[in-house]
């Protein structure tokens, strides 16, 4: 009998301790982000710009954003005329998008595919990790892959106009991707107007 009475205090004692034992909690962002991908190497004839955009995931924890890091391939990996995108979630990377409508891009060259993959990297973190004052400002990151030209990262802000702001954010960025060399912000407007539009602000 006392030895079936230790077994039942055991087995009640494992039970409990199986109870107390909880997963941690996930660790949320600030915010929700979305990842887009959009994949020119192979354009559709005919086919209005921005069709081969799509949502790939969304999510708002750092667990979520190393899971979907590790497994979603590298900007290096990328097809030739191919785009790479993080943004906040509810902002679509398009011009077009109300609330990118106004805004432009502060942008920069990579010397290498692996340097494109660390520059993309630390700009994400420092993107989920609000590391930015202006982080409001911010609508998202571009990783762009090209064939013929070099490829480049872009950093996406709302409100084009306001120079502090952005001079801010683009000294900032310079910092977290640890470039010397100028990177350079144009409007989305003189974009729209003409291809090869001048940068209005440089740091």
């Amino acid at each position: 009998m006392a030895a079936v009475a230790n077994e039942a205090a055991a087995a009640s004692i494992e039970g409990s301790a199986t109870e107390t034992i909880e997963k941690p909690l996930p660790h949320k962002l600030e915010r929700k982000w979305t990842f887009w991908f959009d994949n020119q190497s192979k354009p559709n004839q005919g086919a209005a710009w921005g069709t081969s955009l799509r949502k790939i995931y969304s999510f708002d924890t750092v667990e979520e954003f190393w899971c979907l890091y590790e497994q979603i391939f590298k900007p290096s990996k990328l097809p030739g005329n191919a785009d790479f995108h993080l943004f906040r979630a509810g902002i679509e990377p398009k011009w077009e998008d109300p609330v990118c409508a106004t805004g432009g891009k502060w942008s920069v060259t990579s010397s290498g595919k692996a340097n494109l993959d660390t520059m993309w990297l630390e700009t994400l973190m420092a993107l989920i990790g609000e590391q930015f004052d202006e982080a409001d400002e911010i609508c998202g990151v571009v990783a762009s892959v090209r064939r013929q030209r070099q490829d480049k990262l872009a950093l996406w802000t709302k409100t084009a106009a306001n120079e502090a702001v952005q001079m801010s954010i683009g000294r900032k960025w310079k910092e977290v991707i640890d470039v010397t060399n100028k990177i350079t912000y144009s409007f989305h407007d003189d974009s729209k107007r003409e291809r090869n539009a001048k940068s209005r602000y440089t740091v």
